[in-house]
This record gives structure tokens, sequence and C-alpha cells, in this order.
């Protein structure tokens, strides 16, 4: 009976399956935390509010995530490599487990913009921590599966905040993601650390013991061999940030990391998640109630999401990020046409299915390539010796695009009406496009060092300088 190869990739993987699903349980609670404006604002706002707020007051909630994210940054980059990836996941656990108890007594405003801040650092900390411990201690068959494990816990936490926030008592979102958190503090702590960061910092034995667990019935002396001279070499080659700047190859991967950052945003999808139920409200659709919209939005993307990351490595990186920016310029053009109409007095009461229907397909669109590829590429397109600080510079601008795409959607829906964002955003998708076709290099099959000569422009790698590339 033959084996199917879909399968045989993950045998022996099992203990790192299991570490990453009790590691990024804090991702599922991260996620609920950035969709909860969506549902709990119309409940902010109703008569029967457990927190009488005003509009204003309301998007400071969505706002002051993104500050807390990146105020949370410099604590993350020194805590990392200062008490390791498996320390930094518990304690994001352990703060965003405070902050759901918060939510859940609050009286006063006051009291949710400081989960708000707090719950933007915990999940900027799990988000940074995450992937540097899935990336070190993964098998690189699964690497790819298991460095998006984490996005789609996010998108779990989505889901799960959209299903039960509009039904249920104010604090019960905050029961559910404070027995997710838990957990993870219960089950994590018996995983071990990364063997990377264990031979950083001069344990050895540990690194051997930790690479035994995660590679069971397998000889590990020859990885952890590896393991020891590709940190040796990066103790001794640590990236200067000018770098990023002066040397080519470095610049093209950050203007790279920088337009995807920014795409990701300017496509709309901090607006959208943290806005939908409003949207889908002022779109005034006679066809489907808002919430359960919200529902099926989120679970498209995870669908989307869970076969984008199995399809990345079969069909490469550039074709999934072209025909995905793409598809989600039309679906958020269409939906800004709708608007548009709709702000001039035309009756649409009878075509207030296309903005759902928008919606859905802008889910399953985003998720498929722009949702998932920029991740990758973070991961991708950076030298060992530049990688923590490219990484920490993906991350905040990662932030920083998402609180600007956020406050322009806010001046631009006040000021001129919510049609117009939505003509940015779906200009933005199709700019996107072209970047990618014209300046994205195609990363499938290649290993790191191979992308860096990609990026250097050198088509045949010059024999004894390959190290010196990494």
């Amino acid at each position: 009976m033959k084996t199917n190869p879909a399968f045989c990739i993950f045998s022996g993987t099992l203990p790192q399956v299991v570490a990453v699903l009790c590691g990024t349980l804090v991702a599922m609670s991260d996620g609920m935390n950035y969709g909860w404006t969506s549902p709990v604002i119309p409940i902010l706002l109703s008569e029967k509010s457990p927190i009488k707020t005003t509009m204003h007051e309301c998007e400071w909630l969505e706002n002051i995530l993104n500050v807390g994210a990146f105020a949370g940054l410099p604590v993350t980059i020194y805590l990392v490599d200062k008490i390791g990836r498996k320390k930094c996941l518990l304690l994001a656990a352990f703060v965003s487990l405070l902050c759901w108890i918060l939510v859940a007594i609050a009286n006063r405003m006051e009291y949710l913009y400081v989960t708000r801040f707090m719950g933007g650092m915990a999940g900027d900390m799990a988000f940074v921590a995450g992937p540097m411990y899935i990336g070190e201690i993964a098998d690189q068959k699964i690497r790819g599966f298991l460095s998006s494990m984490i996005y789609l816990m996010m998108l779990c936490g989505i889901i799960i905040i959209y299903s039960v926030a509009p039904y249920v008592p104010f604090y019960v979102p905050s029961i559910i993601a404070g027995t997710l958190l838990v957990l993870e503090l219960i089950l994590f702590p018996f995983m071990p650390e990364s063997p990377y960061y264990l031979i950083f910092t001069g344990k050895t034995e540990e690194a051997k013991k930790a690479l035994l667990h995660f590679r069971p019935n397998k000889d590990v002396e020859a990885e952890l061999q590896d393991i020891t001279a590709a940190i040796k070499r990066q103790k001794s080659e640590k990236g200067r940030p000018q770098d990023l700047i002066l040397i080519d190859s470095n610049r093209k991967a950050l203007l790279i990391m920088t337009v995807l950052n920014g795409a990701q945003h300017f496509s709309s999808i901090s607006v959208i998640i943290m806005n939908l139920h409003l949207i889908l409200e002022s779109a005034g659709s006679i066809y489907m109630e808002s919430s359960l919209a919200a529902i099926i939005f989120a679970v498209i993307m995870f669908c989307a999401a869970t076969v984008s990351s199995f399809s990345m490595d079969k069909f490469g990186r550039k074709i999934l990020l072209s025909t995905s920016t793409i598809l989600s310029g039309v679906c958020l053009l269409v939906i800004a046409v709708y608007f548009n109409f709709k702000d001039y007095g035309v009756d649409v009461k009878f075509i207030s299915w296309i903005p759902i229907v928008s919606v859905m397909f802008y889910a399953c669109a985003f998720k498929l390539g722009l949702g998932l590829v920029p991740i990758v590429l973070t991961a991708e397109l950076f030298p060992a010796k530049m990688k923590a600080i490219g990484m920490t510079l993906a991350d905040a601008m990662y932030v920083v695009f998402s609180l600007i795409s956020i406050y322009f959607y806010q001046w631009l829906s006040d000021s001129y009406g919510i049609f117009v964002p939505f003509y940015l955003f779906s200009a933005s998708c199709f700019i996107t496009t072209i970047f990618t076709l014209l300046f994205i290099p195609e990363t499938k099959g290649k290993t790191l060092e191979e992308i860096q000569f990609i990026l250097k422009g050198i088509k045949e790698p010059v024999k004894g300088k390959r190290d010196s590339v990494l």
C-alpha cells in the first residue's frame, strides 16, 4: 500500500506540530483582540451599551491597538534575545490574559484603552517571537506550513470573536480568550526552547536535548554542528543598521518589504477587519445580517489562507501575489462604486447583495496571496546577519501602515464619503500588481543563498564567495 506523499512530509514531525500549536494559542487570542472592535463597536454605540461611548472614542479603540504594538517593538527586540523566544511567548500570553480580565470587568472607556494598548504590545511580542521560534525548531520540509500556522491561529481568533461577540454578554469573549491563554500557560512550558537560542546562549547540551525532542529517532549531531557553525558565523558578522541602506541587495529587500507591508494595509485589510459590521450596515443590505456575513467572511479568509499555505511552494510567490492583488483591487473597486451610487441617492436596495458578495470574494482573494506572501518573503529576502534588524523594521512598518490606513479611512469617510477610501484602496492593489511583476523576484525553490545572489544581480555564484553572501 502506497503512502500519500502529501502526508509523508509530516512523518516524524509530531513534536514540532504540538509545540507550535501550544505556543501559538496566544495568536488566537490576538486574532480575537484584532477583530474585537468590529462586532463590539456597534454594541458600545447602542442603547444597551455596558459602557456609554461616542464614535470618536470608538475610533481610538481601533488606533490604540496599533500604537501599543509600535510601542512594544523595542521591548520585544530586547527580550527575544535576552530571555528567549519561548519565554517571550509565555510573557505575551500572560499579558494578554491580564488584558482580557480587565476587558471583562471594565466599566469605563479608559480601562478599554489600557487593555487595547497592552494587548497591542503583547500581540507584537507574540508575532515576533512566534515566527522566530517556529523557524528555528521546524524541519525544513514543513517549515513553510508551520510558519503559516501562527497566522491561521490568528484567523481562528477572528472567526471566534465574530461568531460570539454579537450574541453573548460583553464578558463572554474574555472567558473564551482567557481559557485559550491559560491552556498555553499550562502546556507550553513543557516544550523545549529553540535550539538556536540555546546554542546562542552557550547551552549546547540543552540544545541537543531540544533537537532530540523535535527530531525523534534521528541522529542530530550533524544538524547540531550546522547550527553551531551558523551561530558562530552570525556572531562574527553582526549587521549594522546602516547596511540596510548602504548595501544594494539589502536596500532592494527593504524596498520590497516596505511596499508589500504598505500594500497589505492599503488594500484595506485592517479597515475591513476592524469595521466590517459597520461597513456592511452602511451598505444597507436586505439579504444578510452583518453579523452572519462577518462570520462567513472570517471563515473564507481562514480557508483561503490554508490553501495558500499549501500552494505557495507549488505555484510560486509572484503568481499568487499578482493574482491576489488584481482580484482584491476589482472587489474593492466594486464596493467603492456601490457606495458612490448610494451616496448620490441612487436606489441600491435591490443590488444591496453586491457589497456582501464583493467582501466575500475580497476575503478569499486577499488571503490567497497578499495576506501571506509578504510574511514568507520577510524571512527569505534578508541575509542572516541582517535578518533580526530587517524583520524588526518590517514589523514596525506593518504596524505603522495599519495605523495610517485606519486614520485615512476614518478621515476620508467622514470628510468625503465612505466610497473615497475604497477607491484609494483599489488603486493601491493595482499599483502593487505592477510592482510585483517588475521588481519582486520569484523565491520558490530557491535557497536563501540563491535569493541573495538574485538580489545582488549575480547570475552565477562565484566560488569562494558563497559564505560572504549570508
